[in-house]
């Protein structure tokens, strides 16, 4: 329930950039310096790579990002095009609110133990 209510948060803070916040994390990712292959992307983002892919082909539709052959045998790169980054930029300031919004009623404990015990279950092999 706490998932949904964030992630809807986030859609309606977004919504005026036309992106949603799946959508934003990864241009994110694209853009500001994640791995270099799709397949240490989705490492990276902890998603499955057929999911990430099938995302990507969907922001190259929009024109956000573009793929192109990696410097390994069949790996692929994706990067921003000056629109993604443009949508990026637009979009930055409204997800920050959202961000400063829930610190701020967390406070800054709450908002750093949060942080690292989120960090903790999402990189936790067990």
């Amino acid at each position: 329930m706490a998932d949904r209510t964030i992630v809807r948060a986030y859609d309606e803070a977004l919504r005026p950039s036309g992106l949603r916040i799946t959508q934003f994390t990864l241009l994110v990712a694209i853009g500001y310096g994640a791995p270099g292959s799709i397949s240490e992307l989705a490492d990276w983002l902890a998603m499955e790579r057929t999911t990430l892919t099938r995302n990507l082909k969907l922001l190259e539709k929009e024109e956000l990002v573009t793929t192109r052959a990696g410097v390994h045998h069949r790996s692929r790169v994706a990067e921003l095009t000056e629109y993604g980054r443009a949508k990026l930029e637009q979009a930055y300031p409204l997800w920050q609110a959202v961000q400063s919004e829930y610190q701020a009623r967390l406070g800054d404990e709450d908002w750093r133990q949060s942080h690292i015990t989120l960090t903790r279950l999402a990189t936790d092999k067990h």
